[in-house]
């Protein structure tokens, strides 16, 4: 399977107390949160879909060269 282009970055707010023991469980399987979190998105994404994330794939909601509306 081809290397996927990791340029988007995701920030998610959570509970101290729930990244800490994520942090250590992700260490305990040897394992960045980041490769979880990978891993976890590709699994949620392969279920909505209802088959294989293919990495060449462009997300249909990003168009080239335009910007997210702003929030209100």
């Amino acid at each position: 399977m081809p290397q996927e282009i990791r340029t988007a970055r995701l920030t998610v707010l959570i509970d101290p107390r729930k990244k800490a023991v994520f942090e250590r469980l992700c260490a305990e399987e040897d394992a960045v949160p980041s490769q979880v979190v990978r891993r976890l998105l590709r699994r949620y994404i392969e279920e909505r879909l209802g088959r294989p994330w293919i990495p060449e794939e462009p997300p249909s909601a990003v168009r080239r060269g335009r910007r997210a509306k702003p929030r209100r």
